[in-house]
């Protein structure tokens, strides 16, 4: 059999292929490349206008779904969108319950800005106007001329009371006294009783009319009151419409196409007059709570609290890194001031929502669902289309604070997730809503296919990556060694990985080294010394095995042969850096019931799947040696030296190479190693780790003792398309020292490492002698002929035993 030749080890990028010297010729992209399935998703879900349609993007880490997502954002959205500014106001009639103000992008800080000019002004002209000569003069005239009336009032009974012989006094507001007088001085209560019964009468009756009087006057007096306090508010209102009036007349005018905002005016018009003693008392407590609270010192029920201010009229795009309840959904900070808890609608903060309200909220998923009553809190608030500020220690009743209940904000946005599979599958599976609520899915790509056409889009993904991350620019050769280390990330020489963060570390660490080296460029050379940092980096544990190999405390023959016993590959992961080691499948036969010892799996230290494949070439053993009679010839399998568990069934081809060795005593060359999965009709499957593999072994016969030139690995026939080897072993191969085989099914893995054919049964299943199936057929044959005759001895000495 022949091994591979070179093309089928390395599929290079030929450089006539990509059609420019460097990335600075090319344009970058603005989509991310090979996603078209997830674009389409997206745009689907950017374009339709009803609720539910949000994205969940499915795939792992590093595909670059938030960069594609926030690109397509940039590049499609629709600009007649309008964005808001979202403000709170004082409700003057209902405290606890602030108003919410929706102004057009921009015109949130200028109504803040309008009303701080107002109230600033106000602060110091209406102490000044209410202090003032002429103002004190009329209010001075109107309560004198309240108090003249009064007194006449008063004056009238009193000297209808003098009349009678009667004094009145009056003591505090609305007290007084009506006492009989005895001359000038009033009767005592000796002297009362010294009057006749006709003169007692008298002055009783004379003082129940007064007091009837008196009470009428006192009514009087009352009204007028009212009266005085009527006309001083109409005074105060008539002095502060005199200062203020013309200024709210104006922002009216300038507010007049938003209805609420005019209509805030009007309660701050009529607000002002009711509460003027704010602007009168010099009070410290306001300024306390406006340091404390970060605010500017100004009446606090007439700030203007912006929570959402857009600068510009662009449909907003959030990312919230942070998903927690408070940044998301908003919350009431407090203030403490002398010993108090102190709330109102200026300390209302807003939420990531908030902010992407009238557009798009970009999230991790696992972030969210990490954080407590947040995922129910989002369906809520996509259920019912708007925010809720609700006080988290409220919900939970944790605080007996005052609160406020601002009203909700109207929502749309289009929220976007990011989770892997595994995730959007549970949330499928365990929350009825999530299918309602995030009906489109966007599936991330890990690969695309490699064509002339891709590889040069793939260029402009790389110039895009080197425009964004501000690097040097890459040769056509760079591109190149770029493109070709891709495809070995993907594990197919057809095949180019999307997982942009790699590619995007590579690069950066081939600019570092170009910045190093004082390069105007980056070479491939470049490129060449990233990856081969990279792997030192993270290769510790690899040449702590490979040093087990070199001084022999882990045993493996890269020379000779052996009987039972065959070079199997694995593939081992450290944190993200694969690597591929030899490790020595032995099998021993021995006389019994044909079953296979499966010494991993008995003691618990093989997988499944491992155990599987065994079972597998159980049945295929007895399916080519067993059809007519049982096989007496039991056989036990293990992985030598394996101290941890082993999963997988790439091991069973070496596993049955290795069995089919000990049944028939041929020896097994040791110089080759073997990878590949077999199924129960012999056909070999494809494996995965078919590079490392190779590579593994390739390091460990340089480690024995070199090359030899007659060493080589063995790989399935559908793996060859996987292959993209390192540049050494290509050489090796080149120069005749190493070498790659393929195999589609048993026999020919069989022919190859024992060096003789397997054979091939003929039209009564009988194998050639000299093959190797006919060598286990013969020794089958010679056990079964054996127990025949042990049976016919053992009925000739006892024939009662049938």
């Amino acid at each position: 059999m022949k091994s591979l030749p070179l093309h089928q080890l390395y599929k290079a990028c030929v450089l006539k292929d990509l059609p420019f010297k460097s990335t600075r010729q090319l344009e970058p992209l603005a989509e991310i490349v090979g996603q078209n399935r997830a674009q389409e998703a997206v745009r689907f879900a950017l374009a339709m206008p009803h609720g539910g349609y949000n994205v969940y993007a499915v795939g792992r880490n590093g595909l670059g779904k938030r960069t594609m997502m926030l690109r397509y954002l940039e590049h499609h959205l629709d600009t007649e969108q309008q964005s808001h500014d979202w403000c709170y106001v004082a409700d003057f009639e209902e405290p606890r319950i602030p108003k919410l103000l929706q102004l057009p992008a921009g015109k949130g800080v200028l109504l803040k800005q309008d009303m701080e000019k107002l109230m600033s002004r106000l602060v110091k002209v209406i102490p000044q106007t209410f202090d003032s000569d002429s103002f004190l003069e009329r209010s001075e005239q109107l309560k004198e001329e309240y108090g003249k009336k009064q007194e006449d009032e008063l004056e009238k009974v009193a000297a209808q009371a003098r009349r009678k012989k009667v004094s009145l006094t009056i003591t505090t507001p609305g007290g007084y006294r009506l006492v009989a007088m005895n001359g000038d001085k009033p009767h005592t209560a000796e002297t009362f009783k010294a009057l006749t019964d006709a003169q007692r009468d008298k002055f009783e009756d004379s003082i129940n009319k007064l007091e009837k009087k008196l009470r009428q006057a006192l009514r009087k007096l009352a009204d007028w009151e009212q009266e005085y306090a009527d006309e001083q508010q109409a005074l105060n209102k008539e002095t502060l419409e005199g200062i203020s009036g013309h200024q709210i007349d104006a922002l009216i005018e300038s507010y007049k196409n938003l209805p609420d905002v005019v209509a805030y005016f009007e309660a701050v018009r009529k607000d002002l007059v009711e509460n003027l003693e704010i602007f009168l008392d010099d009070n410290e407590e306001q300024a306390a709570i406006a340091y404390a609270s970060l605010d500017k010192k100004m009446p606090r029920r007439y700030l203007v609290n912006v929570v959402v201010h857009q600068k510009t009229n662009e449909v907003p795009m959030v990312v919230e890194d942070n998903p927690t309840y408070h940044n998301l959904f908003g919350y009431v900070e407090n203030v403490t001031y002398k010993g108090t808890v102190f709330t109102d609608f200026s300390l209302i903060r807003a939420g990531s929502l908030h902010r992407a309200n009238g557009g798009y909220l970009l999230m991790d998923a696992i972030k969210v669902l990490e954080q407590p009553f947040v995922w129910d809190g989002i369906k809520r608030a996509l259920r019912s289309k708007c925010i809720q500020i609700n006080s988290l220690e409220r919900e939970l009743t944790l605080s007996g604070t005052i609160s406020i209940e601002p009203q909700a904000v109207p929502l749309d946005v289009k929220l976007v997730l990011f989770g892997d599979r595994e995730t959007w599958m549970l949330l499928q599976d365990y929350d009825p809503e999530f299918a309602e609520l995030f009906r489109v899915t966007a599936d991330f790509e890990n690969e695309m296919y490699r064509s002339e056409e891709s590889q040069v889009m793939y260029a402009k993904f790389i110039a895009s990556v080197v425009k964004e991350k501000n690097l040097l620019h890459c040769t056509n050769k760079a591109v190149a060694r770029v493109i070709e280390h891709s495809a070995r990330m993907a594990e197919h020489q057809d095949r180019l990985s999307l997982h942009a963060a790699n590619i995007a570390n590579l690069l950066r660490e081939s600019d570092f080294w170009a910045r190093q080296a004082n390069a105007k460029m980056i070479q491939d050379v470049h490129v060449e010394r990233a990856l081969e940092s990279a792997k030192y980096r993270s290769s510790r544990i690899r040449d702590q095995l490979y040093d087990s190999i070199r001084d022999g405390s882990t045993f493996v023959s890269t020379q000779g042969s052996v009987v039972g016993q065959v070079n199997a590959l694995s593939v081992l992961s450290t944190g993200g850096f694969e690597f591929g080691l030899s490790n020595r499948v032995t099998a021993t036969c021995y006389y019994g019931d044909g079953g296979i010892m499966d010494i991993e799996r008995d003691v618990k230290l093989g997988g499944n799947i491992h155990s599987k494949g065994v079972m597998i070439l159980s049945s295929w053993l007895a399916s080519h040696f067993a059809v007519m009679d049982p096989m007496h010839l039991s056989a036990s399998l293990t992985f030598e030296q394996n101290y941890g568990e082993v999963d997988g069934d790439s091991a069973s081809l070496a596993e049955l190479c290795a069995l089919i060795s000990s049944l028939s005593g041929v020896p097994v060359r040791q110089d080759l190693a073997i990878t590949g999965s077999v199924n129960q009709f012999g056909e070999v499957q494809p494996i995965g780790g078919v590079n490392e593999k190779v590579e593994g072994f390739f390091a460990t016969c340089q480690l024995k003792g070199g090359l030899t030139g007659t060493q080589g690995a063995i790989v399935p026939a559908n793996n060859v398309q996987n292959l993209m080897l390192d540049s050494e072993v290509v050489q090796a191969v080149r120069e005749n020292r190493f070498a790659v085989y393929s195999v589609s099914n048993v026999e020919e893995a069989v022919t190859l490492l024992l060096g003789k054919p397997a054979g091939k049964a003929d039209s009564k299943g009988n194998y050639p002698k000299q093959s190797v199936f006919g060598i286990i057929q013969q020794r089958l044959e010679k056990m079964r002929e054996h127990e025949r005759q042990e049976h016919a001895r053992d009925d000739q000495k006892d024939p009662s035993v049938h």
